[in-house]
């Protein structure tokens, strides 16, 4: 990793991001893509060592509480979060300014900080966000093999449900040919009821792929999937969007599955539900 001072930190919407690249590993990361830019090497990560500093001027400045949300683009708890601890200084800025938080992960290292997340959603608001891409244990080592598995990222999710911080699911991306099976969607929406979720987000069955994410994602394909990236090549080309044979079926599945089990999947309702910030925010009650 290598540090810089970074000039500002939050977006026009209230994202940040405090790193640059990520140790992860995820076969398919969209954020190597070659349109972001990167003038270093994905996994030397990018440490904005200010960020607490423009935070805490940027929170100060602001005439109205928020939320604040991290994690859209590069994990907040990579590896080298347990050194830095970018993550947490921000964390008690925002609980200490009263603002709240949407975080996104696939790390149980958020567990480290969960005093806070509670402390934050007692206070205004908090939303824990995980990603889950597959039920199987030993494909989720290949697919995102530098973080925990889903198993693990699911016990964070009842931990946050049984502390009142409600949860969101990113359900993506979906393989064809890899994780695009009935068994697959049905395990991770079982998971889903199980943890108690607020609300799964999802695209669609597929994934995309631009410039650089592509052939990181083809050397894996190669590497673990020996004849797959032909089966990619013949049948999608070079299209950015990738959607499995199967979408339709399985959208149905998932949608179906949050109805009856009363989860949002509106995407516009759960993206509002990040986004918004009650000035009195009762948490979720427990059921």
């Amino acid at each position: 990793m290598h540090y810089v001072e970074a000039k500002g930190i939050l977006s026009p919407h209230n994202g940040m991001n405090l790193y640059r690249g990520c140790t992860h590993g995820c076969i398919y990361c969209d954020s190597r893509s070659t349109c972001y830019g990167f003038t270093h090497a994905f996994e030397d990560v990018e440490v904005k060592e200010n960020a607490p500093a423009l935070l805490e001027k940027a929170l100060r400045s602001k005439r109205k509480k928020c939320m604040i949300g991290t994690g859209a683009m590069c994990d907040p708890y990579m590896h080298c979060e347990e050194e830095v601890q970018l993550t947490r200084k921000c964390l008690e800025l925002i609980e200490r300014y009263g603002f709240g938080v949407a975080i996104q992960t696939k790390s149980d290292r958020i567990l480290r900080d969960i005093d806070l997340l509670k402390s934050i959603n007692e206070k205004a608001k908090c939303v824990v966000q995980m990603t889950l891409t597959t039920h199987d244990e030993a494909l989720c080592k290949i697919l995102e093999p530098n973080v925990c598995t889903t198993k693990e990222r699911v016990k964070v999710l009842k931990i946050c449900h049984e502390l009142g911080i409600p949860t969101m699911v990113w359900l993506s991306p979906i393989l064809p040919y890899i994780n695009d099976t009935v068994e697959n969607i049905q395990g991770i929406l079982d998971y889903c009821i199980q943890a108690k979720v607020y609300g799964i987000i999802c695209y669609g069955m597929g994934v995309t792929l631009r410039d650089g994410d592509r052939e990181y994602f083809y050397a894996a394909l190669d590497k673990h999937f020996p004849g797959m990236k032909e089966r990619y090549h013949q049948k999608y080309g070079y299209s950015y969007e990738i959607t499995s044979d199967r979408n339709a079926e399985l959208m149905k599945l998932f949608k179906d599955t949050c109805a009856e089990n009363g989860i949002e999947h509106d995407m516009d309702k759960c993206f509002q539900f990040l986004r918004e910030l009650p000035e009195k925010y009762e948490q979720l009650t427990l059921f």
